[in-house]
């Protein structure tokens, strides 16, 4: 009788004659794995770490002590010389003050009227003239901005980006990356975010002084992106309008978490309580 061999999935023997005759160890080891049926990998879905799980620490220099106190005062001025603590906790609460009794409008104006203090009136029109907006001016102060505003929000880095200029688009380094802003993680409010920063900034470079600016936070991990010589979205088009509150950090984030936080825009209706 002629052999049949069998080399894929051997269920009894290397040949069949009639009997079964004992199969090498190699193929018994074989025939094992085919009994089995395969596995399926699947995928486990992770659970986002919490940002606010381990908190940043901090030890400011001289010149961040400076500009800590010289924003807190500018901001102090606005709530009407209004004393206020030492220090960066001191210059987070002077943001609550502010939020305190203005509407969402009123507190970007607020905020947009503290950074027209910091420079003379005639000192924007001369910024436009100084920057155009090019390539050169969104990639200086993207520096300027590495440079002198970690006090504010943390740590930076400069980062290139593709830039609509001019119809056609080019590949900038006015990309800063903020690695884990300590505003937001201060502050623990999405509010405080869109309203007391993201929003009036945009505006005062964008309309001010003539230099696009888009800020892009991402409140998974606290990391923001700011674009020099990107337009902003109109607002009511802008992700950032959209976000819930901090779970956990936030007693309206516990209640509703997933309706927008409600004092990013306060003329939207509220959820009922």
């Amino acid at each position: 009788m002629r052999s049949i061999s069998t080399t894929d999935c051997p269920t009894a023997s290397t040949s069949y004659t009639g009997r079964s005759l004992p199969s090498p160890p190699q193929l018994r080891a074989r025939r094992r794995r085919c009994a089995v049926a395969p596995c399926r990998a699947v995928a486990v879905p992770q659970k986002a770490e919490d940002p606010f799980a381990k908190m940043e620490e901090y030890n400011d220099g001289l010149l961040n002590k400076f500009f800590i106190k010289y924003f807190s005062q500018k901001m102090s001025d606005t709530l009407g010389g209004r004393p206020y603590e030492e220090g960066y906790d001191g210059f987070v609460q002077l943001s609550r003050e502010i939020m305190k009794g203005r509407s969402s409008k009123q507190q970007r104006e607020a905020v947009g009227g503290v950074l027209d203090s910091l420079m003379p009136p005639e000192a924007q029109q001369s910024f436009r003239t100084l920057f155009p907006l090019s390539k050169w001016s969104a990639e200086i102060n993207a520096r300027i901005t590495v440079a002198f505003f970690g006090w504010l929000v943390g740590p930076m880095e400069l980062q290139h980006d593709d830039i609509t200029f001019k119809g056609r688009q080019e590949r900038w380094r006015s990309k800063v990356q903020i690695k884990k802003c300590r505003y937001l993680e201060q502050s623990g409010c999405v509010g405080m975010c869109v309203n007391m920063c993201k929003v009036p900034t945009q505006q005062f470079f964008t309309d001010r002084v003539g230099l696009p600016l888009t800020m892009n936070p991402n409140f998974e991990d606290l990391s923001c992106e700011m674009l020099f010589g990107k337009p902003p979205p109109p607002l009511e088009e802008d992700e950032a309008f959209m976000q819930p509150c901090f779970p956990h950090v936030c007693n309206i984030g516990n209640r509703d978490a997933q309706k927008p936080c409600p004092k990013i825009d306060t003329s939207r209706p509220q959820p009922k309580r």
